[in-house]
């Protein structure tokens, strides 16, 4: 067998693998999560930006600080 029989037959086994593994989500419409899924951001927790336990931190770090007159 030749290096690029060789070489060939491994690219190709490497797509079929990639597409088994994305199938379910290309074949449900998106419903079954696939191997790579996408980034969302948890507003909430109490390192964001704009979430109620990261604002009462900020704040009382802040007056603390002596940035506000609390």
């Amino acid at each position: 067998m030749s290096l690029w029989k060789r070489i060939g037959i491994a690219v190709l086994g490497i797509v079929a693998i990639g597409l088994v593994l994305e199938s379910g989500s290309w074949l449900s419409g998106g419903r079954l999560p696939g191997v790579v899924t996408e980034a969302k951001a948890v507003v909430g927790r109490p390192l964001t930006p704009v979430s109620v336990a990261g604002v009462a931190r900020r704040t009382v770090r802040r007056c603390a600080v002596g940035v506000y007159n609390c």
